[in-house]
């Protein structure tokens, strides 16, 4: 089977080829990087051809509002009319937890228009809500940084290890497409704030760190649970305090 990996050289794309690859199945690792790009139409034509599966793992390069939007958008348009010629059989997209409750946030309006072409697209889909990645706390952190502290929403976090993502959308990758969101996030549930600690403390930096539930998460208000899973149906293995502790996983 021929399994196209849009967005194949990123954080969760690399880690969807390598397991794919491992099964045995033909996978192409599809970015702007090796001649094909989503935004200019450039080289969709020929390597999708013969695709049964397509996996889109891509991102944009700016979270800027016109920008993001332009990209997803723009993007989905020529991705999928690409693959509905081809004769593409499963379309599998990569997108976040609460995205339909954070539309104040341009980045999330964006994934939802990509989420809405997909599922008028006619070609069968699956699409992955996934919790914030254990790789994230670092951003996190530094977009929360105010007069020296660090200031985060009064709301709780699910985090998943990137590996545990990519494990679960190389999995879906082999299976037959649910024409529905599936949620997944890590095993434990606690507050941004607490999060947060751990990574400050690991990587030993020393910053106060507070709750404010005015705070806002990528220009959006959240509820307690905005970015929590309601209905998970996995739940990655791998602890962050275990994840942490690793000197390669504290840049």
């Amino acid at each position: 089977m021929k399994i196209v990996v849009i967005g194949g050289t990123g954080l969760i794309g690399s880690q969807v080829v390598n397991q794919l690859q491992n099964s045995g199945h033909e996978v192409i690792a599809a970015s702007p990087n090796n001649g094909v790009n989503t935004l200019t139409g450039e080289g969709l034509t020929e390597v999708l051809q013969g695709a049964h599966v397509v996996v889109d793992v891509s991102n944009s390069p700016s979270f800027e509002d016109n920008a993001v939007m332009n990209f997803f958008k723009t993007a989905n348009e020529n991705l999928l009319p690409a693959e509905k010629a081809a004769g593409v059989q499963h379309h599998i997209a990569l997108s976040v937890v609460g995205t339909q409750k954070l539309l104040a946030s341009g980045y999330f309006r964006a994934k939802q228009v990509q989420e809405e072409l997909i599922r008028a697209s006619g070609i069968p889909y699956t699409i992955v809500h996934a919790t914030q990645f254990f790789e994230f706390a670092g951003g996190i952190t530094q977009m929360s940084m105010a007069n020296g502290k660090v200031i985060v929403p009064a709301a709780n976090i699910q985090p998943i290890a990137s590996k545990d993502v990519a494990s679960f959308v190389a999995e879906k990758a082999l299976e037959k497409p649910v024409n529905k969101t599936l949620e997944i996030g890590g095993p434990e549930k606690f507050g941004i704030a607490v999060w947060v600690t751990q990574y400050l403390q690991a990587t030993h930096q020393n910053y106060e760190v507070g709750s404010d539930p005015h705070a806002l998460y990528s220009g959006a208000p959240l509820t307690v649970d905005t970015l929590v899973p309601e209905a998970a149906v996995f739940l990655g293995k791998t602890h962050y305090a275990d994840w942490i502790s690793k000197p390669e996983n504290q840049r």
